[in-house]
């Protein structure tokens, strides 16, 4: 049987901008089909590069990068890309905003209004698809985002702290959903966030990163079973994996200076 390649693969990737210092060095990552990787750690860390060489947004310096066996480029319609804003444009509906990849790609109207109401739908914004954003919460925004990047039937999910600026609540509550948008879509994922809980309860694979360059510091694997219920946080062993990701973080961040 032959073997299955990977989604995504990093060799000894280099980064730096012009003739500046290193962003990033030495990044080594086999990342397969169905994980969930998140990268954690302090800012500065190139959490947010790593995601941009992979989307192909950016270019690297050395080494080699390969998605789905070829240039991050040359795989743009096999991935999809949620930042931290929802960026939905104001002067479109929920709907329209949903439609925007497919429009941009030449679908059919028909065809793209189904997509993206049924993923509006998935999302629980059906009944809110003629919204602007104007009139949708924060969490319902990001929603709508989720929404737009399914539309395409990404392969690969790449999320820059798409929830970073959300209440707590609102948080967890996108979490679950988002896990529970995987089980449907199976989508592979790279999530970068600040928050180890968050990490914690999404991944299968957690990297935590160090700075000044940015670079791989240990990976540590999550081993709870998929589906993961709201209670998993209340856990022992999930408080316990919470406490082995801070230490890691502890010490490429260094004690605190007074």
């Amino acid at each position: 049987m032959e073997a299955v390649s990977p989604i995504v693969k990093f060799t000894s990737l280099q980064k730096r901008y012009g003739d500046g210092p290193l962003i990033l060095d030495d990044i080594n990552l086999v990342v397969q089909r169905d994980d969930f990787v998140t990268l954690i750690g302090p800012s500065g860390c190139g959490k947010s590069t790593v995601l941009k060489l992979v989307s192909g947004l950016s270019p690297w310096s050395g080494g080699t990068l390969t998605v789905a066996g070829m240039k991050p480029r040359e795989a743009r319609n096999r991935q999809a890309f949620i930042f931290q804003d929802a960026t939905l444009l104001p002067w479109l509906t929920a709907q329209a905003n949903a439609e925007l990849p497919l429009r941009l790609r030449g679908v059919a109207a028909a065809e793209r209004e189904a997509q993206a109401r049924q993923m509006l739908e998935l999302v629980g914004l059906g009944k809110v698809s003629g919204y602007y954003p104007r009139q949708l919460s924060g969490g319902m925004k990001m929603r709508v985002s989720i929404a737009r990047a399914l539309t395409l039937k990404p392969q690969l999910l790449l999320l820059d702290e798409p929830f970073g600026a959300l209440d707590e609540m609102t948080r967890n509550r996108l979490n679950e959903e988002l896990l529970a948008l995987r089980t449907q879509s199976r989508f592979t994922a790279m999530f970068v966030t600040h928050s180890v809980a968050e990490a914690v309860f999404l991944s299968n694979r957690i990297v935590v990163m160090a700075a000044a360059p940015g670079r791989f510091h240990g990976e540590v694997g999550v081993d709870f079973s998929y589906p993961r219920l709201p209670e998993l946080r209340e856990r022992p062993e999930f408080q316990a994996k919470v406490n082995e990701i801070s230490r890691l973080l502890h010490e490429v961040e260094g004690p605190v200076r007074v």
